[in-house]
């Protein structure tokens, strides 16, 4: 079986070969007869599923697909030889009414070079954000080479290839918020306290405010009250706040404040919306 066969494998029933070609730790830890039933019970009324994304982790890599109503979804991760380590069937919440709205003004990736869309996109399976209304539509960004964000040391922030990299206004406007002063995090660590670390909150009109977050501690070359130019450099990416590596969360929102508003579809100058699994690269056209 090829890992982009598994969807079809599932809604035929096929767990004899599905399950055969999972790890012994899988087998393990769930039963053939414990795998069929969760199988029947998920392929019972769906009729097709499509690929969502194929993601690079280490040297495995993750496929996810959702069914045709978009209320259920496959995860399957597969090592170097195709072998199943991990595989999730669940239910998924679509939000249909939001997934139309998109922004009035049009943006750019707040980023140079090519990036790597870690979350994004429009169901749980490949945006962890997506079942709260506050990031629905936030994207994370790393930079990934031979399917790793870092050389060298894991535990070294210098060592990560978005760190320190520049980031750019998406879109112009004028400065409403920031913080400036929080301390980045050992990788692995997390700063619960103050989740979004390093910020800052673009007012663009229209109520919509792109808020970035999560950059390196004193590299801001903005202050509230600045304008900038769409493509401006206003800082530093890093890892501080609710972040265990570097990388940028963008988001566009309804309100300055990340947790009073409601995240909105942003609406990109290229026409382009970056899923999971993507490689990405600003477009200023």
């Amino acid at each position: 079986m090829q890992p982009e066969q598994l969807d079809q494998l599932i809604l035929s029933g096929d767990c004899e070969m599905i399950y055969n070609q999972t790890s012994e730790l899988f087998q393990n830890q769930i039963a053939l007869s414990e795998l069929q039933d969760v199988i029947c019970s998920f392929s019972e009324g769906t009729q097709q599923c499509f690929l969502q994304a194929i993601t690079p982790i280490g040297d495995s890599k993750e496929y996810t697909w959702i069914d045709d109503t978009g209320t259920k979804g496959i995860m399957a991760l597969f090592d170097s030889e195709n072998i199943i380590t991990a595989l999730q069937l669940l239910p998924l919440q679509p939000f249909p009414e939001t997934d139309q709205q998109w922004t009035k003004n049009e943006f750019i990736l707040p980023m140079r070079d090519e990036w790597f869309t870690f979350w994004g996109g429009n169901n749980e399976l490949i945006n962890y954000h997506y079942p709260y209304a506050s990031q629905r539509y936030a994207f994370d960004f790393v930079i990934m080479e031979e399917n790793r964000t870092y050389a060298g040391h894991p535990n070294d922030n210098e060592h990560y290839f978005a760190f320190g990299k520049e980031v750019v206004a998406p879109a112009a406007g004028t400065i409403v918020k920031i913080e400036n002063n929080i301390i980045d995090n050992k990788p692995g660590e997390m700063n619960e306290e103050n989740p979004s670390g390093n910020y800052i909150v673009i007012d663009h009109g229209h109520n919509e405010y792109s808020i970035i977050v999560h950059f390196k501690q004193h590299s801001l070359t903005v202050t509230e009250g600045d304008y900038v130019k769409q493509g401006e450099v206003v800082g530093l990416c890093g890892n501080s706040g609710h972040s265990s590596e570097a990388h940028i969360h963008f988001q566009v929102s309804d309100s300055p404040i990340l947790d009073d508003g409601r995240s909105i579809r942003i609406r990109f100058k290229d026409g382009r919306e970056p899923r999971r699994g993507d490689f990405v690269q600003q477009s200023l056209s």
